[in-house]
Protein backbone atom coordinates (compact mmCIF):
# COMPACT_ATOMS: atom_id res chain seq x y z
CA UNK A 1 0.00 0.00 0.00
CA UNK A 2 1.10 3.55 -0.68
CA UNK A 3 2.27 5.83 2.09
CA UNK A 4 0.32 8.94 3.11
CA UNK A 5 1.10 12.23 1.35
CA UNK A 6 0.85 15.50 3.28
CA UNK A 7 -1.68 17.99 1.84
CA UNK A 8 -1.87 20.49 4.74
CA UNK A 9 1.08 20.79 7.09
CA UNK A 10 0.65 19.30 10.58
CA UNK A 11 1.01 21.50 13.66
CA UNK A 12 1.13 18.72 16.28
CA UNK A 13 4.33 16.69 15.90
CA UNK A 14 5.51 14.43 18.71
CA UNK A 15 8.49 12.09 19.18
CA UNK A 16 7.63 8.39 19.28
CA UNK A 17 9.92 5.48 20.12
CA UNK A 18 10.74 2.99 17.34
CA UNK A 19 12.62 -0.31 17.22
CA UNK A 20 16.39 -0.23 16.64
CA UNK A 21 16.15 -2.12 13.35
CA UNK A 22 12.90 -0.56 12.10
CA UNK A 23 12.67 0.80 8.56
CA UNK A 24 9.99 3.50 8.50
CA UNK A 25 9.65 5.67 5.38
CA UNK A 26 8.36 9.23 5.69
CA UNK A 27 4.55 9.12 5.34
CA UNK A 28 4.13 5.70 6.97
CA UNK A 29 0.88 5.32 8.89
CA UNK A 30 1.82 4.11 12.39
CA UNK A 31 0.15 2.09 15.11
CA UNK A 32 0.72 2.22 18.86
CA UNK A 33 2.49 -0.99 19.82
CA UNK A 34 3.88 -1.98 23.23
CA UNK A 35 3.36 1.34 25.05
CA UNK A 36 1.56 4.61 24.32
CA UNK A 37 4.78 6.17 23.03
CA UNK A 38 6.11 3.24 20.95
CA UNK A 39 5.03 2.85 17.31
CA UNK A 40 5.42 0.44 14.41
CA UNK A 41 4.09 0.54 10.86
CA UNK A 42 0.38 -0.20 10.65
CA UNK A 43 -0.45 -3.64 9.35
CA UNK A 44 -4.03 -4.60 10.13
CA UNK A 45 -7.55 -3.75 11.21
CA UNK A 46 -8.42 -2.19 14.58
CA UNK A 47 -4.89 -1.13 15.51
CA UNK A 48 -4.53 1.96 17.69
CA UNK A 49 -3.57 4.94 15.50
CA UNK A 50 -0.14 6.32 16.39
CA UNK A 51 0.24 9.11 13.81
CA UNK A 52 2.05 9.51 10.49
CA UNK A 53 5.85 9.54 10.22
CA UNK A 54 7.19 12.97 9.19
CA UNK A 55 10.76 11.74 8.90
CA UNK A 56 12.42 8.58 7.66
CA UNK A 57 14.00 5.94 9.91
CA UNK A 58 16.46 3.67 8.09
CA UNK A 59 16.88 0.13 9.47
CA UNK A 60 20.68 0.50 9.66
CA UNK A 61 20.39 3.59 11.90
CA UNK A 62 20.60 1.61 15.13
CA UNK A 63 21.41 4.74 17.15
CA UNK A 64 18.06 6.35 16.18
CA UNK A 65 15.42 5.40 18.73
CA UNK A 66 12.66 7.91 17.95
CA UNK A 67 11.08 9.74 15.03
CA UNK A 68 8.79 12.72 14.50
CA UNK A 69 5.14 11.77 14.11
CA UNK A 70 2.27 13.99 12.92
CA UNK A 71 -0.99 13.84 14.85
CA UNK A 72 -2.88 16.38 12.74
CA UNK A 73 -2.83 17.92 9.28
CA UNK A 74 -4.54 16.74 6.12
CA UNK A 75 -3.20 13.72 4.23
CA UNK A 76 -3.97 11.88 1.00
CA UNK A 77 -4.28 8.25 2.07
CA UNK A 78 -4.96 4.83 0.54
CA UNK A 79 -8.34 3.32 1.39
CA UNK A 80 -10.20 0.07 0.88
CA UNK A 81 -12.71 -0.55 -1.89
CA UNK A 82 -15.62 -0.10 0.56
CA UNK A 83 -17.64 3.10 0.34
CA UNK A 84 -16.38 6.18 2.21
CA UNK A 85 -18.20 9.50 1.91
CA UNK A 86 -17.09 13.02 2.79
CA UNK A 87 -17.54 13.72 6.51
CA UNK A 88 -17.33 10.08 7.56
CA UNK A 89 -14.80 9.00 10.21
CA UNK A 90 -12.11 6.54 9.05
CA UNK A 91 -9.98 4.03 10.93
CA UNK A 92 -6.88 1.89 10.39
CA UNK A 93 -7.66 -1.20 8.36
CA UNK A 94 -4.38 -2.47 6.81
CA UNK A 95 -0.82 -1.33 6.13
CA UNK A 96 -1.03 2.41 5.36
CA UNK A 97 -4.75 2.09 4.62
CA UNK A 98 -8.04 3.36 6.05
CA UNK A 99 -11.70 2.34 5.84
CA UNK A 100 -15.00 3.76 7.02
CA UNK A 101 -15.21 3.53 10.81
CA UNK A 102 -17.89 1.55 12.63
CA UNK A 103 -19.11 2.00 16.21
CA UNK A 104 -16.47 -0.31 17.73
CA UNK A 105 -13.65 1.77 16.20
CA UNK A 106 -14.62 4.73 18.37
CA UNK A 107 -13.96 2.65 21.48
CA UNK A 108 -10.69 0.95 20.51
CA UNK A 109 -8.84 4.14 19.37
CA UNK A 110 -8.30 3.00 15.81
CA UNK A 111 -9.83 6.24 14.43
CA UNK A 112 -7.52 8.20 12.16
CA UNK A 113 -9.67 11.19 11.24
CA UNK A 114 -12.47 12.54 9.09
CA UNK A 115 -12.77 12.02 5.33
CA UNK A 116 -12.75 15.37 3.53
CA UNK A 117 -13.89 13.86 0.25
CA UNK A 118 -15.64 10.80 -1.09
CA UNK A 119 -13.34 7.89 -1.97
CA UNK A 120 -12.07 8.19 -5.54
CA UNK A 121 -11.66 5.50 -8.21
CA UNK A 122 -7.94 5.15 -7.35
CA UNK A 123 -8.78 4.04 -3.77
CA UNK A 124 -7.44 7.29 -2.40
CA UNK A 125 -9.03 9.74 0.02
CA UNK A 126 -8.16 13.03 1.73
CA UNK A 127 -8.26 12.69 5.52
CA UNK A 128 -7.98 15.35 8.24
CA UNK A 129 -6.29 13.71 11.24
CA UNK A 130 -7.94 13.88 14.66
CA UNK A 131 -5.06 15.64 16.43
CA UNK A 132 -4.58 13.23 19.35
Amino acid sequence: MAIATCIEKPTIIVRRTVALDAAIPKGTVLQISSSPNTVTASSGDNEKFGGIAVEEKVATETDVLSIGVALDGTWQMTCTDAAITAGQMVNLTAANSVAAAVDADFENRSLVGRAEQTKDANLSIRVRLMGY
